[in-house]
């Protein structure tokens, strides 16, 4: 940091331009004495004629934003932003696709508002956990049909008059007037290339219940003009089965994963991480049958009209042309 005495600090400042318009010195003059160029002498020489009542105080360093910028995002679109952020904890990129903003402007919009983190929080409490991030290989394939991830996800379901999230909980006690209220085990099937998703709520993950999901997906994916080749499965015991292998058929390969290696099977990962959040998870429910309820809508959404960064801001149905329903 340099002393109070330096050259161009206020004080220095101050000095030269008194010179020039106290004094009448030429520029070039009091510049050559000052050691500085003609241009700096001239800006001093006018910051101090503007307002000779400030002194050394109205010759300090100013910010270099403009007072106006025509160019920023309006209010309103920033509300919408923001909105979009905390009702959906939606990420800059998907706020960019559905607003047709740039990304990086959605991202300084959001900073600007002080809009915290989404990187594993939690949406209940809004508080971030600390975990590690690790970079992962991540693989699309050609053309649809080419690979379909495979999995069940287990999710509690709500007792009538809603969950925690509704009545509250207390530290360190179990609430035990609901008794046991179950599972769903939610079978999914995602297209390794369009992101094309196919859901059902089942009540178990028995082979037979595998295994006629399969049949009813398949089913689901050929409507949509996706003959698949290859499935991608866990190494649970209903997709070992021989039931689930004659549910495949002669035509389809059947993949399994890494133990222990759920990157593998990424795509239906990231399919059930994205149920949680935006359906199981998105607003406080008074009973599992409003939430079973919505389920249908929420997939349709996925499938039609959610923009996936993955896919630069399309949906499923942009890249299926014969998804039924993909205009409505």
């Amino acid at each position: 940091m340099s002393h109070v005495n330096a050259v161009l600090t206020p004080t220095g400042r101050l000095r030269l331009a008194r010179l020039i318009v106290d004094q009448g010195w030429p520029l070039r003059r009091a510049a050559e004495r000052f050691g500085v160029s003609v241009t700096t002498a001239k800006r001093w020489a006018d910051r101090y004629r503007s307002d000779r009542a400030a002194g050394a105080a109205g010759l300090r360093d100013r910010s270099s934003r403009p007072r106006v910028s025509p160019g920023r995002t309006p209010t309103r679109i920033e509300r919408r932003v923001v909105g979009l952020r905390v009702s959906r904890r939606w990420g800059p990129a998907r706020i960019a696709y559905r607003l047709g903003l740039v990304v990086s402007t959605v991202h300084k919009i959001l900073r600007r508002y002080g809009c915290p983190l989404l990187t594993f929080t939690d949406p209940a409490t809004g508080t971030r956990i600390k975990t590690g991030r690790t970079k992962i290989n991540s693989y699309v394939h050609q053309a649809p049909g080419d690979l379909i991830h495979v999995d069940i996800k287990k999710l509690g379901r709500i007792p009538d008059g809603g969950g925690w999230r509704v009545v509250g909980r207390v530290q360190g006690q179990k609430n035990t007037r609901r008794g046991k209220i179950g599972y769903w085990y939610i079978h999914n099937a995602v297209d390794d290339h369009t992101r094309l998703g196919y859901s059902e709520l089942l009540t178990d993950e028995k082979k037979e219940t595998a295994a006629a999901f399969w049949q009813r997906a398949n089913s689901y994916f050929a409507s949509a003009g996706i003959v698949v080749k290859r499935v991608l499965t866990d190494n649970g015991s209903c997709y070992r089965s021989k039931l689930f292998a004659a549910a495949l058929g002669e035509d389809i390969k059947h993949k399994r994963t890494r133990p222990y290696r759920p990157q593998t099977n990424g795509k239906v990962e990231r399919f059930n991480r994205t149920m949680l959040q935006e359906w199981a998870y998105a607003q406080p429910y008074s009973s599992e049958a409003e939430r079973a309820a919505c389920f249908t809508d929420w997939l349709h959404t996925y499938n039609h009209h959610r923009g996936h960064t993955a896919l630069d801001g399309k949906s499923p149905a942009d890249l299926v042309p014969n998804l039924r329903g993909q205009n409505s």
